[in-house]
């Protein structure tokens, strides 16, 4: 019955590639018209929802796929905003794919070291030690003020980077439309490769293989799958996706400081793949965009934004346990049988 319970819980099959990719295309190209219908402050509140969006994707790779649950992915994101912010601070890079790469190197190696130690428990085991981990990172950004700055933080200037290898600088008058204006696309871009790069790793045999282990890892070993390596590498891919994303907010951000490193913040990355469901592969992307805007406007709007969003968290289990997307894809498959 556990295992019936588990199986329940992960990605379900969807409708066919065909259609789910016409449907992409035709998303993506809403979101590149998007800048020009809409003002600046809501092309740059999509853009951070993007940002998100890959750590989510990254996220439920652990979560959705197999079958872990972290309580400390804020070590990864936290671990790509310092690589850029110390590249730039002390090593003067400007180049946003430089800082890409540093970022993704930096999440690598903590996600790798987090993981080895992590991927030897599971459940309620698994949870605890991926949040004990990543607040040992928030303490040593919070005690090392002379190098990570403290509370204060390090400011990455958006007007010091540039993009496609120099090709684009926001130097000069009117920087910061520019900035939003092209950064904007290269988010869009970066995000639509990292979708494509982790729906081609969940529909190999290595994501079949994860789904196998989600499902019932005793069995998945005595059929010969390595279950300890594959979850570690699974951790890794999970890792780098939301370290990725940490890259991609800093300089939307503007200044990286430890609160990115501390518990609530990897709370709202479960609560993100909650809210869109992460019984599939686009819930993540979904929930990622709709809880930026949510969170953006609660704070807006009231100093108790955190009770605000604890009563959605609420509401949406007793409502909508499949989440957002899975609740319109159970109505639609409903509808398609009465037609």
């Amino acid at each position: 019955m556990a295992n019936a319970a588990l199986a329940t819980t992960g990605p379900r099959t969807g409708p066919s590639t065909g259609r789910l990719a016409t449907v992409a295309i035709i998303i993506l190209l809403v979101l590149v018209a998007l800048p020009r219908i809409v003002d600046p402050y809501q092309t740059v509140l999509v853009t951070y929802g993007l940002a998100m969006a890959i750590a989510a994707l990254g996220f439920n790779l652990l979560l959705g796929y197999t079958g872990l649950l972290s309580f400390g992915h804020s070590a990864y994101f936290g671990a790509g905003a310092y690589t850029v912010a110390f590249i730039t601070r002390d090593l003067a890079v400007q180049s946003m794919e430089l800082c890409i790469l540093g970022g993704l190197i930096g999440a690598c190696v903590v996600a790798a070291l987090f993981g080895f130690v992590c991927v030897r428990h599971t459940r309620i085991f698994f949870g605890i030690l991926t949040l004990a981990l990543s607040q040992v990172l928030w303490s040593l950004a919070f005690k090392f003020f002379w190098v990570t700055g403290g509370t204060d933080g390090i400011r990455v200037a958006y007007a010091k980077l540039t993009l496609l290898g120099g090709m684009i600088n926001f130097a000069g008058p009117g920087s910061y439309q520019r900035f939003v204006f092209a950064y904007y696309y290269y988010v869009l871009a970066v995000f639509a490769i990292a979708a494509v790069v982790m729906w081609v790793i969940v529909h190999s045999p290595f994501g079949k293989a994860l789904q196998a282990i989600r499902d019932n890892e005793v069995r998945a070993g005595f059929v010969g799958i390595p279950v300890r390596r594959y979850r570690w590498i699974a951790f890794i891919i999970s890792g780098t996706f939301t370290g990725i994303a940490g890259v991609l907010w800093v300089p939307l951000n503007g200044l990286t400081t430890p609160d990115i490193l501390y518990w609530p913040f990897s709370g709202e990355l479960v609560f993100m793949t909650v809210l869109g469901g992460f019984r599939n592969f686009t819930g993540p992307i979904v929930g990622a965009v709709l809880f930026n805007y949510l969170k953006t406007y609660a704070v807006a709007s009231s100093e108790y934004w955190q009770l605000l969003l604890g009563v959605v968290l609420v509401a949406l289990v007793l409502v909508l346990p499949s989440g957002v997307v899975g609740t319109f894809a159970r109505l639609g498959r409903r509808f398609a049988r009465r037609q």
